[in-house]
């Protein structure tokens, strides 16, 4: 990781880190997703991201601005658990914050009796070979010969130890897929397993 970046648990009370948290997740998905245009649609995700039962990491830089953060929920009784968002400022990226912040999420959701981390990435401008298609007519086909246009974000959360496992046809439109990816963060105790 980048030297003098250190994560901690998002403030509740730290107005500023809250501001800079939603300014964030606008410029890390501006030009992926229309999701959060501006702070006032941001903030409430951050915000939201603080609720109960809930994980919400930062990393913070030297000069004490916010340059990661990572989300994630507990679903399925807090043996599985959703990844959202996951951030970082694109100046630093490709320096192994992100890595870090996954880490420390599977760190923290281990702790809590998590045994799976999931997380969808959507394909709404057809950068991979799910987009833009009928899934309905073959998805088994479909997912197995799965590949993917540069910047989407697959190879990374695949360096991180996550799989494909799925797809959600049409989540954000027509031929707009969500893909599904997981990973397990505790040793299974289950027979046959990897």
């Amino acid at each position: 990781m980048s030297e003098g970046i250190r994560i901690v648990p998002l403030p509740a009370d730290d107005k500023e880190i809250i501001d800079q948290t939603a300014r964030l997740l606008i410029e890390a998905f501006r030009h992926r997703s229309a999701a959060w245009p501006d702070v006032a649609s941001a903030l409430p995700e951050v915000q939201e991201s603080l609720g109960p039962g809930r994980v919400s990491l930062v990393a913070i830089g030297p000069d004490s601005r916010v340059v990661g953060w990572v989300g994630g929920q507990p679903h399925y009784d807090g043996r599985v658990w959703e990844l959202h968002p996951l951030c970082v400022a694109e100046s630093l990226r490709r320096q192994g914050i992100g890595r870090e912040l996954v880490e420390a999420l599977e760190q923290e959701v281990a702790s809590r009796g998590g045994i799976t981390l999931w997380l969808g990435a959507d394909d709404e401008d057809f950068e991979t070979s799910l987009g833009g298609i009928d899934l309905y007519n073959d998805l088994p086909a479909s997912l197995g010969s799965f590949t993917y246009r540069e910047g989407y974000p697959y190879p990374f959360y695949s360096s991180v130890g996550f799989r494909l496992i799925g797809v959600m046809p049409d989540a954000n439109g027509p031929g707009k897929p969500d893909i599904y990816m997981a990973k397990r963060v505790a040793p299974p105790a289950i027979r046959g397993s990897a």
